[in-house]
């Protein structure tokens, strides 16, 4: 089946940024629960004095945010074949507005964490196919980490690109690893002629 949208991660996928997510897991708290599941299963006040503290960092990263070389090259080859592009972050639509405005980006579809979807459920790539009305083997998702992986999988959709110069790290899952979005883009032209 042709690949008709693409599902791409925003930090660390579309920008670029300098997040210590061991380091702020260890200063919240949060174990082996997903930050963001963990400050939800807080009473109040410390729901609210965490999130502040995440918020701190994700206001530190945001500023100093770069967009990863070759962004717009391929949201220019997805436009130029008529193909959907969405994004879908852990982050806040504050953030996430943010960056695609200081960029210059736009994307057919975006859910960020105020929808109450988050990575690693396929919850909010399954939100994005209903929107955009596809199916789970018409999408494929660009992203770089394992909440990208195991959103991917738990959403049905099987492929699966990512960005990191560290393959190693994904040893064992079905997907495919690329050092910088311009190898991605040839990848990815591919796929979706």
């Amino acid at each position: 089946m042709r690949i008709r949208g693409v599902i791409f991660d925003l930090d660390g996928t579309v920008v670029e940024t300098g997040y210590d997510w061991a380091g702020i897991r260890a200063e919240l708290g949060t174990g082996a629960t997903s930050i963001l599941e963990y400050i939800e299963s807080l009473e109040e006040p410390e729901r609210s004095r965490k999130r502040s503290v995440l918020e701190g960092h994700e206001a530190v990263q945001t500023e100093a945010a770069v967009l990863r070389e070759g962004v717009h090259e391929l949201l220019g080859l997805l436009r130029g074949k008529g193909i959907a592009a969405a994004l879908v972050t852990n982050n806040s639509r504050r953030n996430t507005d943010y960056l695609l405005g200081k960029f210059g980006l736009s994307f057919d579809c975006v859910i960020t964490r105020e929808s109450g979807l988050w990575k690693p459920s396929g919850a909010p790539f399954l939100e994005v196919l209903a929107k955009l009305g596809l199916e789970p083997p018409e999408c494929c998702v660009v992203g770089d980490t394992h909440f990208d992986v195991l959103a991917a999988l738990d959403a049905g959709i099987g492929a699966i690109f990512l960005l990191s110069e560290e393959p190693e790290r994904f040893a064992g899952f079905p997907v495919e690893v690329y050092p910088d979005m311009f190898i991605l883009r040839e990848a990815l032209a591919d796929v979706i002629d």
